[in-house]
């Protein structure tokens, strides 16, 4: 009696457990989209490994949603095939959520290399490019108040007819032709630079994900034994309902 009302208590365990990765699901998949805008809007960085994190995330939420879903089947119709298949599936889950996290930490061990090159390039290529690509470094400057990769010099060269003018979006105010030939003039242009600033933007939001990925696969750790002690009572042909 005592074993059948324990194998009770793991069954709806596991059904609980099954609906906290259910909101996992849906957690990993907020923050890999809210990481992925965070890095391609910030910043244009042309990094296989600065979106591979966040765009792992998302898929791994996407799955765990759905395998959630069949884990609670499972437990619910008390089905030893369901139970173990979610069990593998979740154990799969864990091994590439660790392997995000990894990619996320090695990326951010890199950030400040990947940033300046980017930044860099966005700079030198400013002046031929598109609207949208100038209008994105133009937001950027904007939003994070800062002008230029180190500083407002590295403008010098990459922008108007003078050598000491930069765009606009570099003015504390920001009015039409504010920026021409005021590149040193701290009272009209912000002289830091967008590495320093866009680099604690993505290191903050990277360290999110990673916290989030080792976190929910803790909980589903979790879930997995729940799942496996289940599965051994349903193969000892205990009655649990």
């Amino acid at each position: 009696m005592g074993v059948e009302g324990g194998m009770k208590c793991v069954k709806y365990l596991l059904f609980f457990f099954n609906f906290i990765f259910w909101l996992c699901g849906l957690t990993l998949i907020v923050l890999g989209v809210l990481v992925q805008v965070a890095v391609h809007n910030t910043v244009v960085i042309n990094n296989v490994s600065a979106s591979s994190a966040p765009i792992v995330l998302i898929v791994v939420g996407v799955v765990v949603f759905f395998i959630a879903f069949f884990g609670c089947c499972g437990a619910w119709k008390e089905s030893y095939c369901m139970v173990t298949m979610f069990s593998l599936l979740l154990g799969l889950i864990i091994i590439t959520e660790i392997g995000a996290a990894i990619a996320g930490y090695v990326f951010r061990g890199n950030l400040t290399v990947i940033v300046h090159e980017s930044l860099n390039d966005m700079v030198t290529k400013y002046s031929n490019g598109t609207d949208e690509f100038q209008k994105a470094l133009d937001n950027l400057q904007i939003d994070l108040k800062c002008c230029g990769v180190i500083n407002a010099t590295d403008w010098r060269g990459n922008f108007g007819p003078g050598t000491n003018s930069v765009p606009d979006s570099c003015c504390v105010n920001d009015t039409a032709g504010c920026g021409q030939g005021a590149m040193e003039d701290s009272s009209k242009v912000h002289q830091m630079g967008c590495q320093t600033v866009v680099e604690e933007l993505l290191k903050k939001n990277i360290m999110w994900v990673i916290v989030a990925a080792l976190v929910i696969a803790f909980l589903q750790i979790m879930g997995i034994i729940f799942a496996c002690m289940l599965m051994r009572g349903i193969r000892s042909g205990y009655e649990v309902m």
